[in-house]
């Protein structure tokens, strides 16, 4: 496989200011250091993607493969990120074919921050097969659930940003923060892609802290996890597509409790919980 060259632009993640709490006081805190990159692909703008930058090049990469604009990593040559300027630089090998056509129509999705896919969402979506021999054990649900909650992040520390992690079993392999959940999916896109061999990639578990929205969902499948779990609940067409697609999404997932939406053969129920004594029963999390 041909490794593009990437460079490692670095920012800060969070900036220091000085707020006012509800008792006249003035006190420091932390808040996400939102920036804007505008892509160029072939020196010919793209989009402009709000981001905490990161790990920018491999956002950048990701999103490029999740709008399905190129095959694969060894498409591109080269992706230059110049914070100075707030833009990322894509040069291709071979160019894109029929860019115009394919980023004409704009599709502007849930996702904080207003994230948006170019052409039809369920394009390509029948074209998609996910192994069917991926389970998820429960124990190894909670075990995710446990690990993000321990991890230290800049949610904790500042608020107001989406996270996504990547698990293989109770392994947590990439955890990404940022300002929408479809750019730390992006992220970690553009991550898997990178690695090599790719394969074995439907025996990992993605985790998102944001709805499971059709983007969501798709954006999973297409990286070949064929398990997704969710602090938060599933829209209507993000569980159309984790059905048509086989994936097994389980949304709601916090502490000893989640609700498996699709796919529910997938889920081996290995650490069930006693039966609740009538009238407790964990009540769902607020939908949101």
């Amino acid at each position: 496989m041909s490794i593009p060259h990437l460079t490692q632009a670095r920012v800060p993640l969070t900036r220091d200011i000085v707020a006012m709490n509800p008792y006249g006081e003035r006190e420091s805190i932390s808040i996400p250091a939102e920036r804007d990159l505008t892509v160029y692909v072939d020196k010919r703008e793209l989009v402009t993607l709000m981001t905490l930058g990161a790990q920018p090049e491999w956002l950048v990469l990701g999103y490029l493969l999740n709008q399905r604009l190129i095959a694969s990593v060894a498409d591109i040559e080269s992706i230059t990120v110049d914070w100075d300027v707030g833009a990322a630089s894509v040069k291709t090998r071979h160019g894109i074919e029929r860019i115009e056509e394919r980023t004409a129509k704009r599709v502007v999705t849930t996702g904080c921050g207003q994230g948006s896919v170019f052409g039809n969402l369920m394009d390509e979506i029948d074209a998609i097969r996910l192994p069917e021999d991926v389970v998820l054990h429960q124990s190894t649900l909670y075990a995710i659930v446990n690990a993000i909650r321990l991890k230290e992040s800049t949610y904790k520390s500042a608020g107001s940003v989406h996270a996504c992690a990547l698990f293989r079993g109770e392994e947590l392999q990439l955890f990404v923060e940022d300002v929408g959940r479809h750019n730390a999916v992006d992220t970690i896109a553009g991550w898997m892609a990178l690695q090599a061999p790719v394969a074995n990639a439907g025996h990992k578990v993605f985790y998102t802290t944001g709805r499971l929205t059709s983007e969501m969902v798709i954006k999973s499948a297409q990286m070949g996890v064929a398990v997704v779990v969710s602090r938060s609940g599933i829209t209507e067409m993000g569980l159309e597509v984790a059905e048509r697609v086989g994936l097994c999404a389980i949304g709601r997932a916090t502490n000893k409790h989640f609700l498996c939406y699709a796919r529910p053969e997938r889920l081996m129920l290995d650490a069930m919980p006693p039966p609740p004594v009538a009238g407790t029963r964990e009540r769902t999390a607020p939908r949101g």
